[in-house]
């Protein structure tokens, strides 16, 4: 069986979907709330912060001086998304892969974005049970989450194509 092509117009809409939605819930955030406050919306589980976080995932190098932070952050996000664009331009990986390629792009466009911009990346989306909380994050990095998985999937799922049958294997 034939895997479905996903079209560069796919592409182009769900990156743009993704960097929309980004920006815009980015922007209601710091139009509607003060910075490093907090709005709870499921008590005992789900508050809207709105922070800035300096570092990356988790706040990883948050406290590098601010020049250098930059540098390596901005530069590494030029670097994948020219990755990115290389790997969906030169490869006929199957609409899995280029799905996830798209959620990537929106994603590291959306916090490249902030970076250039602010120097650090809006947060908002804060997740607890009692005093244990998740890092605050936004939609891009749910995006980025989400397309890596689906990269992940694709790497591990391999189709017969006898049978279109799917077996769970690694490729070697």
């Amino acid at each position: 069986m034939n895997n479905p092509k996903f079209s560069h117009a796919g592409f182009f809409a769900v990156f743009s979907l993704i960097l929309i939605l980004d920006q815009l819930t980015k922007y209601l955030i710091r139009s509607f709330m003060s910075l490093n406050n907090s709005l709870s919306i499921i008590p005992g589980f789900f508050n809207m912060v709105f922070v800035f976080n300096k570092g990356g995932a988790f706040g990883l190098f948050s406290s590098l001086n601010p020049l250098l932070r930059a540098a390596i952050f901005i530069g590494f996000s030029l670097l994948a998304i020219l990755a990115l664009l290389i790997i969906y331009w030169k490869s006929s990986h199957t609409w899995l892969t280029r799905l996830g390629i798209a959620f990537l792009m929106g994603g590291a466009i959306g916090n490249l974005m902030d970076r250039l911009r602010w120097g650090m990346v809006v947060d908002f989306l804060d997740f607890y049970i009692g005093r244990y909380h998740w890092p605050a994050f936004n939609v891009a990095d749910m995006a980025i989450c989400i397309g890596l998985g689906l990269v992940f999937l694709e790497l591990f799922l391999i189709r017969d194509d006898q049978t279109g049958d799917e077996i769970i294997e690694t490729k070697a």
